[in-house]
């Protein structure tokens, strides 16, 4: 500070170097493998194409208890048309039986059944319980390029994913906009900041203006 209070330009300028570095450096380490991950399926979903996947399904059948038969008719009677999770019981048995977890997932109820749609990151998957007695099982696996591209898109990865992708793009900004501000400090003594900037703008708009239909 000078002696009349004002604030000398050489310390401002350090005083905001000091904290956009700061800045940077913090959302860069939290970003770091968010970046790796969405630029590694970033190349494998622009070449989905080229890229085999091999899906391996997995299929299961069984047969419902008969102590369990009664309620089951009764709740598929009561909730036809309707979606609602499995009674306890009967979830409790689909879990011991089959490799997944039902609890607070939804039924798709009719008269007839119950099905469970189970989709999840790099595969699919589904549980039908008839009426009759018998539960079949079957479960899709496309391997984890199909994965890492679920993760990518956020599909039926779930809430906490959802709120990390979130979280990510946020800290992606900060990281952005630091770094924006650090190259326009020290644009300067790098004459070739803003040729460069403007590079990396005008590219990918005329990209996406000429030849993107």
């Amino acid at each position: 500070m000078s002696p009349t209070g004002t604030q000398i330009p050489g310390t401002r300028r350090a005083f905001w170097l000091k904290h956009l570095h700061q800045w940077h450096w913090i959302s860069s380490a939290l970003c770091l493998l968010g970046i790796l991950l969405f630029a590694i399926t970033g190349f494998t979903l622009n070449h989905a194409g080229q890229i085999e996947a091999k899906p391996r399904v997995q299929n299961r059948k069984m047969t419902v208890p008969p102590a369990l038969l009664k309620d089951l008719r009764q709740f598929a009677d009561a909730h036809a048309d309707a979606k609602a999770p499995l009674p306890a019981p009967l979830a409790a048995w689909a879990n011991a039986q089959f490799p997944l977890d039902v609890r607070g997932v939804d039924a798709e109820w009719t008269p007839e059944d119950a099905y469970l749609p189970l989709p999840r990151p790099g595969g699919d998957a589904w549980l039908r319980i008839g009426v009759d007695g018998k539960a079949e099982f079957e479960k899709t696996d496309r391997g984890w390029i199909s994965w890492l591209n679920d993760l990518h898109k956020g599909r039926n990865a779930g809430s906490a994913w959802s709120w990390f992708i979130d979280l990510f793009a946020l800290a992606c900004l900060v990281f952005s906009v630091t770094g924006f501000f650090i190259m326009k400090l020290h644009a300067a003594n790098r004459p070739s900041t803003w040729p460069v900037i403007g590079f990396g703008i005008l590219i990918p708009v005329l990209l996406a203006l000429l030849f993107t239909h």
